[in-house]
């Protein structure tokens, strides 16, 4: 049973990335999924969340408007979409599945953005 984050990186300032989560060994379609990040110094927070089948989703006030969360449960992914990057959004994110939200079951490894002025 893993989640596997990937798709962070270096941007720049006003730049965008689309961060992945896979599941494997498990059906991810059953599962709330939710994406939270790690800043040094800071407490972990939860950007935003999307419900098993998709039709709710949630944003942290800090990324409403700027990031679009979305699933393939054919694929086991969870996407998260992430425009008019800021430096603030430099952190480690990382994914969680929950079978009954909000208590995650599942936890990824974390995948490292870094936001560059």
């Amino acid at each position: 049973v893993q989640l596997q984050a990937s798709g962070g990186g270096l941007v720049q300032v006003g730049g965008s990335l689309r961060l992945s989560c896979v599941a494997s060994g498990f059906s991810l379609r059953y599962h709330a999924v939710g994406w939270f990040r790690q800043a040094p110094g800071k407490e972990r927070e939860r950007v935003s969340c999307i419900s098993s089948s998709g039709d709710g989703t949630d944003y942290a006030d800090s990324v409403k408007g700027r990031s679009t969360i979305s699933r393939d449960n054919t694929k086991s992914t969870v996407y998260l979409q992430m425009n008019s990057l800021k430096p603030e959004d430099t952190a480690v994110y990382l994914c969680a599945a929950a079978r009954e939200p909000p208590k995650y079951d599942y936890w990824g490894q974390g995948t490292q953005v870094t936001v560059s002025s």
